[in-house]
């Protein structure tokens, strides 16, 4: 095993159950986060690089209510990372941007080269500016929509974009992840800004399980599996910070909205809604199976459900507060009108329970809302509380949680990250998940992890 060591843990609270229903796997918004094209960031003339070595330690649940057809998770992974970050300016107003991740992981269940060597090329793309403050984009981007930090119903490019790392905060899952090959233009004015991005199709879709063509394959076949158009408009009203965006794709149309507003010196109130016609999660999870081959075309749709499209709403609300001591708290509720009711969740267990045999389908369809970056049930709250300088200077803490409203179940990560020095990060990371048998986050096959994480920047 290579370099280096870190040490997590995850830890749910769990609330009470508020009627008895269910939501599966696994940001402080300032203002409406309009993603502004270019200006590129001030960065070092070298850009950021570094290598990163987490060693994760996990256990696995016994007595599932469902059991798992997949073998289960290593009990120990570590993974060697190289990390870089660069920008170049190339005269002219042009720039080019480049973000990848290089991983080498070694695990009991991974065999060598073709799952242990894999390159995350995240981004790659020219700015232009052409007028001023005027900007055309052209390359894989990574762009971000939104401003909750749980669920973001209007973050419309992140299906399919995620990278192994040690965090399962949302908010690092959306910076650290594949961006979408895509032409963005963008222009910002005095109070507003509109953008508009086109992501054209290049590759058919990959199953959601089975192993890469190659270590350097660049998942287009996960990221740009159909023609996408987005328009935002962002603006500014006093004290109101909303955007509306219109998205198409494969001949559906979503629309989203969102808004920030200030309550007094230290809170933040935010909205954020999407919607548009859609099948519900389950639905869309056998639909995909079988369009990929996973699903055999006579597969039935389990659990029973209604399969034609309806409008669907989604919804993050929420609020931050920020203390003087640097202390920031985040409570949010989810609403994900496509995924899980109380009686999806029943049908579930009872079905998974009664025939083994259905088990590697129902699992699928909770593989999928993972893979897609759905909530899998229908309500849920989001809990974050962020330190930074806890106690000493250059120690932060952190804490996660995710609560089933249906059944109070629950997942949770904490963790901690102290910068020794303008070179080496230490942190640790403990992630669990609390529930019954019969709940959403309690009958995972994971049951607790911990991670150790070094740092270690050039």
């Amino acid at each position: 095993m290579r370099a280096v060591v870190a040490l997590c843990l995850v830890l749910c609270a769990v609330t009470p159950a508020m009627a008895q229903e269910n939501s599966d796997l696994d940001r402080i918004p300032q203002a409406v986060e309009s993603e502004p094209a270019a200006p590129a960031p001030n960065i070092d003339a070298h850009g950021k690089y570094f290598l990163e070595n987490d060693f994760v330690l996990s256990s696995a649940r016994g007595m599932l209510a469902v059991a798992s057809p997949s073998p289960p998770p290593s009990d120990w992974e570590n993974r060697l990372s190289f990390d870089a970050f660069d920008q170049w300016s190339l005269g002219d107003g042009l720039t080019l941007t480049y973000s990848d991740r290089f991983n080498f992981t070694e695990a009991n269940s991974i065999s060598f080269p073709s799952e242990a060597l894999r390159n995350n090329l995240r981004e790659v793309y020219l700015t232009w500016e052409p007028l001023t403050r005027t900007y055309l984009e052209f390359g894989r981007i990574n762009l971000k929509n939104g401003i909750a930090l749980g669920f973001n119903p209007t973050d419309f490019f992140k299906t399919r974009t995620a990278v192994a790392q040690a965090s399962a905060d949302p908010s690092a899952l959306r910076e650290d992840r594949f961006g979408t090959l895509m032409l963005r233009a963008q222009t910002i004015w005095d109070g507003g800004s509109l953008t508009f991005a086109y992501a054209p199709k290049v590759h058919t879709p990959r199953a959601i399980t089975g192993a890469l063509p190659n270590a350097m394959d660049p998942s287009f076949d996960q990221t740009n599996t159909a023609d996408r158009f987005l328009l935002a408009l962002n603006f500014e009203i006093e004290e109101l910070s909303p955007q509306l965006l219109v998205y198409h794709e494969s001949g559906r149309t979503k629309f989203g909205f969102n808004i920030s507003h200030p309550v007094g010196q230290s809170i933040i109130a935010y909205a954020e809604w999407a919607g548009g016609a859609a099948p519900n999660l389950i639905a869309q999870a056998v639909a995909f199976g079988k369009a990929t081959g996973t699903l055999l075309p006579a597969t039935p749709v389990l659990p029973p459900t209604l399969t034609a499209r309806a409008f669907q709403n989604d919804l993050a609300v929420g609020a931050s507060w920020t203390s003087v001591e640097k202390v920031t708290l985040n409570l949010e509720y989810h609403y994900h009108e496509a995924g899980f009711a109380q009686t999806d969740w029943h049908n579930w267990f009872d079905i998974g329970t009664a025939d083994p045999a259905a088990a590697p389908e129902l699992w699928y369809v909770r593989g999928y809302a993972s893979d897609q970056q759905q909530p899998m049930t229908r309500h849920q709250v989001f809990l974050r509380a962020d330190w930074q300088d806890a106690f000493v200077p250059n120690l932060e803490l952190s804490t996660i949680s995710f609560v089933n409203l249906y059944d109070g179940s629950c997942l949770a990560q904490v963790s901690a990250g102290y910068y020794l020095s303008d070179l080496w990060t230490i942190g640790g990371y403990v992630g669990s998940s609390f529930g019954g048998r019969r709940s959403e986050w309690g009958s995972l096959p994971s049951d607790t992890s911990a991670i150790f994480q070094l740092i270690r920047y050039f």
